[in-house]
């Protein structure tokens, strides 16, 4: 057993919380335009602090910025990870998790990861399914649910096209026919495209968002690993968000070297793709800040071989200079392994001052620092420019409690379409909504 392996069981024998080194910086110090990006400081025992899972206590939400208020739109859910709104009001919800991935839990380290996902809340079976939560009486509540579309394969993000319904699930993504007020699909959907998908599978999400005109839609594709340690072989399409031409099926990588990309959005005045990603672990709490970015078609964001830009990642072996030349940094940190996923723009008169204008962000939390960061939804100002304009300012918290334990992880956020923002919270298994204060 080589001593890695034993660092990592040695991290599990020692209660999967507390193990490795502390951070020496704030959360805000990786946060911004030009976040600190520290020396690496890779350890023996890799840094891992849990927040395990404990649900949440019988009347209690997480807390709402001042001006706002929270309350649950619906509860009892499974898993809910992601969501979306149609037209008519009607709100969707992913109810997924991971599918299975034997060659991803081989050996000591998967295991160890395994037991680390299991803590934290995310070690459920997936429900496969899209369910349909409907408010007829426009109270911020969901007075029916039902079934929309089952017998999906880990299924994440959805985007409605015309009467197309598209669904990505891990593999490949899916065209269903809807119709306005419908309350369920029947039938397996047309596949349009193969997804990087398989036995190992490490970042499983795929989400999809629809170009303005509906002619194009943009997927987002996790690395197979952390830092290519599966080999590049097994990173083909990956670490990507593609462009995919819906009546052909024919696709492209848009931009690469994003690890994990998980929220897609269109920024309001520029038109511009923005997203959120996870960037990488095990090279200490302060590093590496995850990020929000506007997407540059063709642009490559350094991963593997470098992060923030063109900081390389001394890990990863061979190298690729040319490729780490090219790198683009990202527009805004969002402090280091906050998880972040969640992306959306605000939309005017929804919330008041200051969420009026900018992009809310649903950070899932961290299990590779210590302390922990994120647990929270918030919000970065924006310019009328497209930029980011100022310090993130926190709207909704309170997702752990003083003993550090996980009573819900904020992971999808969106309007509602009636004057609220929605947050799937896959551990209280509920979707809370965010509005203004009577």
């Amino acid at each position: 057993m080589g001593i890695s392996r034993i660092a990592l069981l040695l991290a599990v024998t020692a209660g999967l919380s507390g193990c490795g080194e502390n951070a020496r910086l704030e959360v805000s110090d990786g946060v911004g335009p030009s976040p600190q990006l520290p020396e690496p400081n890779k350890t023996l025992i890799p840094t891992v602090n849990i927040a395990p899972a404990i649900g949440w206590p019988r009347g209690m939400t997480p807390k709402a910025a001042p001006g706002t208020q929270v309350a649950a739109f619906a509860e009892g859910l499974d898993h809910p990870r992601w969501l979306y709104a149609l037209p008519n009001g009607d709100i969707l919800v992913a109810e997924t998790n991971a599918p299975p991935k034997p060659d991803d839990g081989k050996g000591i380290r998967g295991w160890v990861m395994g037991k680390v996902m299991d803590r934290a809340g995310a070690g459920v079976p997936s429900a496969n399914r899209i369910s349909l939560l409907r408010d007829s009486d426009h109270d911020g509540v969901a007075e029916t649910r039902t079934t929309f579309i089952e017998n999906l394969n880990s299924p994440f993000g959805m985007a409605l096209v015309g009467n197309d319904f598209y669904v990505a699930d891990t593999d490949r993504l899916l065209r269903f026919h809807y119709e306005s007020g419908a309350t369920s699909i029947k039938g397996p959907g047309t596949p349009v495209a193969d997804l990087p998908g398989g036995t190992l599978n490490h970042h499983w999400t795929k989400n999809v968002i629809a170009s303005r005109d509906g002619k194009k839609l943009y997927v987002t594709v996790g690395s197979n690993s952390n830092v290519g340690e599966n080999g590049m072989d097994q990173e083909k399409g990956r670490a990507a968000i593609w462009e995919i031409d819906p009546a052909s099926g024919q696709q492209r990588i848009f931009a690469s070297g994003l690890r994990n990309p998980n929220g897609l959005a269109w920024e309001p005045h520029t038109g511009q793709l923005w997203t959120a990603v996870n960037e990488r672990d095990e090279i200490g709490s302060d590093l590496v800040p995850d990020y929000i970015t506007s997407v540059k078609d063709g642009g490559f964001y350094g991963w593997p071989y470098s992060y923030y830009g063109q900081h390389v990642d001394q890990r990863v072996n061979p190298s690729d200079p040319n490729l780490v030349a090219s790198a683009i940094a990202p527009d805004y940190a969002v402090g280091p392994h906050t998880a972040s996923l969640g992306l959306t723009f605000a939309e005017q008169g929804v919330l008041p001052a200051p969420f009026e204008q900018g992009a809310f962000i649903g950070q899932h939390g961290s299990w590779n620092r210590k302390p922990h960061s994120g647990y929270k939804v918030i919000f970065v100002p924006f310019s009328t420019a497209g930029k980011p304009a100022g310090k993130p300012i926190d709207l909704l918290t309170g997702f752990l409690n003083d003993e550090g334990k996980a009573m819900g992880r904020p992971v999808g956020v969106i309007n509602d379409r009636r004057g609220g923002l929605l947050v799937a919270d896959d551990v209280g298994n509920k979707i809370w909504r965010v509005s203004k204060a009577k």
